[in-house]
């Protein structure tokens, strides 16, 4: 499968390389990305494994996650994109294309997360044109939660996934 790259006024959104390794290992490894998921450090092995998983998706199901990078410097602002993750959640998100993003935290309240997030979402609409698009957000994640809402996300439900309360957001079309 052939993999979109999508640009927006400051950012490109590309397929995730074997380059892009070191850069989303960093952004993973750093305490103030990972307090609202799952709040510890990943490991090399567990950013490893994000990274394959992130590439696979668009094999398999036709949508996946994109490394995002600023356009005029390249330097890279975190990750943004769709899966089906089969989580053990209710409500359930099963077959549903569930958006996620993540920003390095030098890139935090910059705008980027809007461009990126607003490019996802172009995207999808014109290409599967999914009923409803679903985001799960860390309840204490006040940033994450405002970029939601901004995009058109409601709130769906309040529960919990691995222990940790989260809130599940859906945007309908």
């Amino acid at each position: 499968m052939i993999v979109p790259t999508l640009t927006t006024a400051r950012l490109t959104l590309s397929p995730p390389q074997l380059s892009d390794f070191e850069d989303s290992r960093a952004m993973w490894a750093d305490p103030l990305v990972v307090r609202h998921v799952g709040g510890r450090a990943f490991t090399e092995e567990e950013s490893w494994t994000r990274l394959m998983r992130a590439r696979g998706l668009w094999e398999v199901l036709g949508y996946g996650y994109w490394a995002v990078r600023e356009t005029a410097t390249g330097r890279y602002v975190g990750e943004v994109g769709f899966a089906d993750l089969r989580r053990e959640l209710e409500p359930s998100l099963y077959g549903l294309p569930e958006m996620g993003w993540v920003l390095a935290a030098w890139s935090h309240g910059q705008g980027f997360g809007t461009e990126a997030v607003g490019a996802g979402l172009a995207w999808i609409d014109q290409t599967l044109a999914p009923e409803i698009v679903p985001c799960i957000i860390d309840v204490e994640n006040a940033a994450s939660l405002a970029l939601a809402a901004k995009m058109g996300f409601v709130i769906k439900a309040h529960t919990t996934y691995k222990g940790s309360p989260i809130v599940v957001m859906e945007r309908r079309r």
